[in-house]
């Protein structure tokens, strides 16, 4: 196959910035943001004959075709090569929402040295939906007009060729400025984490590309290899598909046999999903439930607006009720560990996962509605409100926010003596959770510091 090649920086457009970048200052952070296109062949795959894609996710693919491909590249990487750590955390984007969607750097990527490196490697982030259309080449023509991507069943070989782009595996420029790379780890979250089971299952074993994995946020199932055409979206809020979309259910395992690191790390939502094919911890594999959380939070919707407001300008309406209990504490530690796994071969910590009870199985709950066992966020272990995966409404997009709903003062007067035996006790589940290494001591502290600074509960 020919070498892919590699062009760029790339700039202008009618917009003059890349869509979905970062909104705050890398430079005060030491880090610089370019954009680049990456094109070539890529490959699809099928499984190989006399094969089935099976539950205990050791497939056998072949490659069937191949064809043309023009993507892009977002780079975030330190300016000083110095502070290179030599890992980048490859991004593959989710696409959900009909348009590219990434995390852009945060304090465990700076605190690291590592780079990020987005890959736009479906279909939907470049063209759109067929209807109302918001992928890349509609938002900017003039600077993305030139990209194509021909279905879903090339994402997987363009996702290895971006990886391989880094290691000086592309003709053209180096998208990493003279960087050496040495280590790269696949991050997807939701949708992308499932094209990344099917990836780990199917192409990992074929390409060796990747040296870690981290699944966020995932619902047990692998994308299919072969969609043609189709695509994965989520139904608009109140519609009858929306009404009717059936719970996910997850349908395989993890393979066991790679010889790199693979972590999940899922939310309260994903847990009865995953419930059938969860698999046990072992030297090369860690599963992390997180009690009280949701798929979608508050918080980290309101963290999105300012991109929203930059690149459509608007901010989505806030969704009173969804759930309080932010993730992102537990996946900043999780990355944490991530990079000390590939990176020294230093295994992150074992976590209690969430309990179940009944036929069918399903989540155990105290008597607030609050689910037993899993990580236990300081929120979540000393509650002044239900948080949790339950949804307001049975429609599919609600599924995806839970819930919050604030204790009365009754039930807080019997909880806690006072404001300050609040506080303390809050503090103490934080340093646990600290301790057990599910969250970092600066998200520790910030949480801590944000229940100080917050007027509630009043007693």
């Amino acid at each position: 196959m020919t070498q892919a090649t590699i062009t760029g920086p790339v700039t202008g457009g009618a917009r003059g910035w890349a869509f979905g970048a970062p909104v705050f200052d890398l430079a005060g952070h030491g880090y610089r943001e370019d954009e680049f296109f990456l094109e070539g062949q890529a490959t699809r795959y099928a499984a190989a004959p006399g094969t089935e894609l099976g539950f205990d996710g050791h497939w056998q693919v072949e490659p069937v075709e191949s064809a043309p491909f023009k993507t892009r590249l977002v780079v975030l990487r330190p300016v000083d090569p110095a502070a290179f750590s030599g890992t980048v955390l490859l991004s593959w984007n989710n696409v959900s929402a009909g348009y590219d969607n990434f995390g852009g750097g945060d304090a465990v990527l700076f605190g690291s040295g590592s780079a990020l490196v987005a890959v736009s490697a479906q279909r939907v982030g470049v063209h759109g939906f067929p209807q109302n259309p918001m992928g890349l080449m509609t938002w900017d023509p003039e600077r993305y007009g030139s990209l194509s991507i021909p279905s879903d069943d090339y994402s997987f070989d363009i996702f290895t060729q971006a990886a391989q782009s880094l290691r000086g595996g592309a003709g053209g420029v180096d998208p990493m400025g003279g960087l050496e790379v040495r280590r790269i780890i696949a991050q997807g979250a939701s949708q992308s984490a499932g094209r990344l089971s099917t990836y780990v299952n199917a192409v990992q074993p074929l390409a060796g590309a990747i040296d870690g994995f981290l699944l966020t946020l995932y619902f047990g199932s692998g994308s299919p290899l072969e969609v043609g055409q189709g695509f994965v979206s989520l139904p608009a809020p109140g519609t009858e598909e929306a009404r009717t979309r059936p719970p996910l259910v997850g349908s395989h395992q993890l393979r066991d046999d790679l010889d790199v690191p693979v972590m999940v790390v899922n939310s309260e939502s994903e847990t009865e999903s995953c419930y059938g094919v969860r698999q046990p911890d072992t030297d090369r594999f860690r599963y992390w439930e997180a009690a009280g959380t949701a798929h979608i939070s508050r918080q980290a919707m309101a963290s999105a607006g300012p991109r929203y407001q930059r690149d459509f300008g608007f901010v989505p309406p806030d969704q009173p009720g969804i759930n309080e209990a932010p993730m992102n504490p537990v996946i900043d530690a999780a990355m944490h560990h991530m990079l000390a796994w590939v990176e020294h071969g230093v295994a992150p910590p074992s976590q209690p996962r969430i309990e179940f009870v009944g036929e069918p199985p399903a989540v155990s709950r105290d008597e607030h509605g609050i689910a037993r066992g899993g990580i236990r966020l300081p929120e979540v272990e000393v509650p002044i409100a239900h948080n949790s995966a339950i949804p307001l409404t049975p429609d599919f997009t609600s599924r995806l926010g839970g819930s919050s709903s604030p204790f009365p003062p009754e039930v807080l007067r019997a909880l806690y003596a006072s404001r300050a035996d609040y506080l303390k006790r809050f503090e103490q589940a934080a340093r646990e959770a600290e301790a057990a290494g599910a969250i970092l001591p600066g998200d520790a502290d910030a949480l801590i510091a944000a229940a100080q600074g917050s007027p509630e509960p009043e007693l």
